[in-house]
This record gives C-alpha cells, structure tokens and sequence, in this order.
C-alpha cells in the first residue's frame, strides 16, 4: 500500500529558543498538543527543517516537534561552527523536551537525524518512545570514506569528476581536509564554491534517479549550501567527536530495550544499506525494512510510505504510558 504525504498544515506555536550563549534554535510546533509526541531531526548536519518535514505524521494523532539544528535553517548565528557538536546537539535536545514538559517522547530521524538520534537516546534512553530511523548513518570512519573519498565515485563517476577537480591534485589523497581548508576560507568566493560543489556532489547521487531539483536547490540558495556544506564537512573532518569511530554501535546495548524501526533504501549511495544491517545484527530486537527500489531520500516513494506505515501503526496503538502524560 503506498502512503502519501500528509497534508502540509501551519504551526500552532513557533518560537527561537536559546540554548547557549551563542546559539538560538528555531522551534515550532504542529497537529495536536495532545497528540503522541514525536521530535523530527533533519540531516546534514547542516541542512534544516522544511514545509515537508512534519508531512510524515497524522496531526490529528501526533504533536509534531521541528526545529533546526545549531547553525542551520533559521536558527542563529547561521553556519557557525563554534560550540556546535554532537553533544552539543544532544544536549540540545534535552533542553527542547524539558522546555516543552514532555515526558517522554517518539524520536524520528533520517541520514544524520538517525546519528543525532541513536547518539540521543544512548545518552537519555529515559525519554525515548520509539526510534524511527531512516537512510542510518553511524558516522564510522569508512562510511564518510565511502561517500567523500571513494565508493560511491565509482557508481557515479561523472558527478564525482566535478567535485574532484575542484581540488588540486596533491590535495585529493584527503577531500574531507581539502574541502574544510576551503569552506572555512577567508576568501568568500572561495568558501561559496567549494559549498555549492560539496552540497551538489551529495545531491546528486541521494535518489534512485537523481533529481536535478534537488542539485538546483543548492545552486539557488548560497546560505543553504554554506551551512549545509560547512557544519558537515566540520563534523566529518571531527569524526562526529565521537571517541573512537564505532562509538554508536558499541553503545547500542543501552537502546535495546527501546522499540525501533530502520527504512532504509537498497540502493542508498549517500549511506549504504550495510550501516543498517551492521546496526540490525548488534541489535536483533529492531526493526529493518529495506526498500528493494529506493536511494537515499525520504521523499521517495517507497521510502516515505514505508515511514508514514510505521508511523500511523505507532498512533494507532500508542504506549499506555503516555496516557500520564
């Protein structure tokens, strides 16, 4: 059965909450205040929430919590690199749930929302519903490899070619470090240049049957491709500050107890299928669909029915222990 979008609706509260000294997120709410809390992650990192993002839930079922992340969309200061972590990230997390008195709460992520998301629940596995995850990325040393070095360069070899040449030879034994020298530049030309040419790499190869769309929507909007570009390549080159590369996975006992379900497409060229099923073997009790004509964007087809699936399943028999909340 294939599941459409639910209708985009306007959000009953919108807000920026300050979770640092230097740092404001942009929070808004949608559905039902007394629906099944669900919090939505977004990817990149770097990227933002858009008008699609809440269109996964029933509002009628569901109190739908977005926001963007440090640095990106309309949160501020835009593209700032400083005080903007994966702990940082998690920790902001914590501060919207306790700022909005929710107890407990659904946690949906895709791409790096499924990183911010394990890495969130590991930490607080307390308040943590279920897990939703899509297109899983656990930020491992060869994951990034694969997409920013080499492995998806050979599916897609004249895509890859631009992003290549844009750094001179004696640099490209190491992209990730080429592109940071160059996206955190002095030189603003620069900088924009080397965003637009990292965030389109990626675009290009995240669907089944890439979509031009998705490369012009980085072409058309500079500040996008800066934040998107520049807190990525920021995390990458710091390993997602995690301890040691394998960190989700070693850490994955402390989520087993939480109900969980991976979408993931079979032909993901951004994150490949193998993250999800290393996650399903070191955590047999989840729940992996993989999606047999599917690449790495939620938007497609079976990709977001599958999701929309798993969600209205959830509403449909929520846990008892929401009912004290």
């Amino acid at each position: 059965m294939n599941r459409n979008f639910y209708p985009e609706i306007t959000p009953y509260q919108t807000e920026m909450l300050q979770v640092s000294s230097l740092h404001s997120l942009y929070l808004e709410e949608l559905g039902n205040p007394k629906g099944i809390p669900v919090i939505f992650l977004h990817g990149g990192p770097g990227s933002g929430v858009t008008s699609d993002s809440a269109r996964f839930f029933n509002p009628e079922k569901y109190r739908i919590i977005l926001y963007d992340q440090r640095g990106c969309g309309r949160s501020t200061p835009h593209s700032e690199l400083k005080d903007n972590t994966t702990w940082d990230l998690v920790e902001d997390l914590e501060k919207i749930r306790l700022h909005l008195k929710i107890e407990k709460w659904a946690v949906f992520g895709g791409s790096w929302g499924s990183t911010l998301a394990v890495a969130y629940a590991e930490t607080h596995p307390n308040a943590v519903l279920k897990l939703f995850l899509r297109g899983l990325f656990l930020l491992r040393k060869e994951e990034i490899h694969w997409l920013y070095e080499e492995g998806a360069s050979f599916v897609y070899p004249d895509a890859f070619g631009i992003y290549r040449d844009f750094i001179p030879e004696d640099e490209r034994g190491d992209f990730v470090k080429a592109y940071y020298k160059r996206l955190t530049h002095e030189d603003s030309e620069i900088r924009a240049r080397a965003a637009l040419i990292w965030s389109q790499w990626e675009a290009r190869c995240s669907r089944l049957i890439p979509d031009i769309n998705m490369v012009e929507k980085f072409s058309n909007n500079e500040d996008l491709a800066d934040a998107f570009a520049r807190i990525e390549c920021h995390y990458f080159i710091n390993k997602g500050f995690f301890n040691e590369s394998n960190a989700l996975l070693e850490n994955v006992h402390k989520i087993r107890h939480i109900p969980t379900v991976v979408v993931h497409g079979r032909y993901d060229m951004v994150c490949p299928v193998k993250n999800s099923w290393d996650f399903k073997e070191k955590f047999p009790e989840c729940q992996l669909i993989i999606v047999p004509d599917a690449g790495h964007s939620a938007n497609e087809e079976g990709i977001r029915s599958a999701l929309i699936g798993e969600l209205d399943l959830f509403a449909a028999s929520p846990p008892a222990s929401l009912a004290a909340q």
